[in-house]
């Protein structure tokens, strides 16, 4: 079983920069792919970006491509968001998630769910 923590969500203005984590309690944390999802109101919650269990590769949402860095560290047992040029439609709810395999892009990929942090940019 893998327990994950969110933090670093926020209210920030359009532009604006926030930097998400993710800790997480196992063993075996190392061994799977991580990821980064969100959730607006009224929407599905959708795929933002994905890092590879050794962080070799990673993957992002078009439109998150050049703002957002996905990063982990295995050592501590972490999984980051540096979100960079924050706008208005990056509003949602962010959920980071432990995949069943080394890497997954979608949503049934993923076996753990964090409880999720609010990140709200204004204009």
């Amino acid at each position: 079983q893998v327990q994950l923590v969110e933090s670093g969500g926020g209210l920030v203005q359009a532009g604006d920069s926030l930097r998400l984590s993710c800790t997480a309690s196992g063993p075996t944390f190392s061994m799977f792919g991580g990821g980064w999802f969100r959730q607006a109101p009224g929407k599905e919650r959708e795929f933002v970006a994905a890092i590879s269990g050794d962080g070799a590769f990673a993957y992002y949402t078009d439109s998150v491509k050049g703002r957002f860095t996905i990063s982990r560290d295995n050592a501590k047992i972490s999984l980051h968001l540096q979100m960079d040029s924050l706008k208005v439609e990056d509003t949602a709810v962010y959920y980071c998630a432990v995949a069943k395999t080394l890497l997954a892009t979608t949503l049934t990929g993923y076996k753990y769910w964090g409880q999720g942090t609010q990140v709200t940019v204004s204009s």
